[in-house]
């Protein structure tokens, strides 16, 4: 069975010494569980795994008694306590907050994993209670090279169908796909996760701006103009929230354009970024094989599938996804980490103006320049994680 990085990541933390809980974060239908039942497998320590998506067991009290079932077990030596979907358990972060800090207390010798299948809950309950008191391991989309070798996906059955593992089976039975992203990812991300946490009044609303921005991946759209696409849409100021959980969900994004003044970053219009093109493919409808097609939408496609790479990287290793136009002069990708800057062009088929990243260095002389999908840098070889993206 493939095992993602994910598994040697967590299973090298629990063998070390009880200092965090450990929090497996990500978007829905990513394999999170299994990559945590394959990493207490490759581990000699006890477990108890338990889970809060059954009907009914989602309470505090359940969460109390299974701990204290782990701290029984943990009496004959050191334990690992598992909670899977553990978003769903009703004030869980004040919870586990006051039972660790007694299990630290009474060295008692419980290692503990929370997993859940909404970031944005998760978040929430991290920033809240459990400060200093934690790791964050993600669970993102699977990669190109993840799909390749794990499902024999060829570059355009990963653009088209993108990272998801449970559509893998699927993709031979594009109606039978659409309706597993639908059902199993897409509506209850929107109708489940979001409005968990968020008070949102009008779901309709969030769901069509997730279908309009996913169908406009990789293109500008100012939020008065988005007024005028949705029905319904209130103001602006609604839109950018709604966009906000979008981001939060691991769904949809606006990458603002980049600027050393964060004041005219903030106040730019969005351009539109899936964190996965299985998103923007299902968006589209029947029609989504014109995206492998259409030069011009199969460009749309490939930068996205950019984008979405470095919207995951960015997560893991702390930099920040931007763009970049300045009259006329645009480039694709500008990302940040510190005061290092580095400025990415794909060369998609789109039209566009061209030369983008020399205007840029002009204005940022330090900054590092790619050009994917040029003789030196192919789209495979850049997705495939090889490619250093800082100097």
């Amino acid at each position: 069975m493939f095992k993602r990085l994910l598994v040697s990541q967590l299973a090298e933390r629990l063998n070390e010494p009880r200092r965090f809980i450990q929090i497996v974060v990500g978007a829905r239908q990513t394999g999170k569980t299994t990559a945590v039942l394959q990493a207490l497998e490759s581990l000699k320590i006890p477990n108890h795994f338990v889970s809060a998506d059954e009907p009914g067991l989602a309470q505090t009290e359940w969460l109390r008694n299974e701990w204290e079932q782990a701290r029984a077990l943990a009496k004959n030596g050191e334990i690992i306590l598992v909670i899977d979907e553990i978003q769903k358990i009703g004030q869980w972060p004040s919870i586990a907050k006051l039972l660790w800090d007694e299990d630290s207390r009474f060295n008692i010798p419980l290692k503990v994993v929370l997993a859940g299948s909404s970031p944005l809950l998760l978040q929430k309950g991290l920033t809240e209670s459990l400060m200093g008191r934690f790791e964050i391991l993600y669970s993102p989309h699977w990669s190109y090279s993840e799909c390749k070798e794990a499902f024999g996906y060829s570059l355009d059955d990963f653009l088209l169908f993108g990272g998801y593992p449970g559509a893998s089976a699927l993709i031979k039975d594009e109606n039978r796909w659409a309706r597993y992203m639908g059902t199993s990812i897409v509506d209850p991300t929107i109708s489940q996760d979001i409005l968990m946490m968020e008070e949102v009044r009008k779901p309709a609303l969030l769901r069509s701006l997730f279908m309009l921005g996913s169908g406009y991946s990789a293109q500008e759209l100012s939020f008065t103009k988005m007024l005028g696409q949705l029905q319904d849409a209130g103001n602006t100021v609604t839109l950018a929230h709604y966009l906000e959980l979008l981001g939060k969900a691991n769904m949809l994004t606006g990458l603002q354009n980049y600027s050393g003044n964060q004041i005219r970053t903030r106040k730019s219009s969005p351009r539109f970024m899936v964190y996965d093109t299985s998103l923007m493919a299902y968006a589209d409808g029947v029609n989504r094989r014109r995206l492998l097609d259409n030069p011009t939408d199969r460009g749309r496609l490939v930068e996205s599938a950019v984008g979405a790479y470095l919207l995951v990287r960015g997560k893991e290793e702390g930099f920040e996804v931007y763009w970049w136009r300045e009259r006329g002069n645009e480039v694709d990708f500008v990302i940040k980490k510190g005061a290092q800057l580095t400025a990415i062009e794909v060369k998609s088929g789109r039209v566009k103006n061209v030369g983008g990243s020399l205007v840029f260095k002009q204005h940022y002389p330090e900054a590092l320049s790619l050009i994917i999908g040029s003789a030196n840098l192919g789209l495979e070889y850049f997705l495939s994680g090889k490619q250093p993206l800082f100097l």
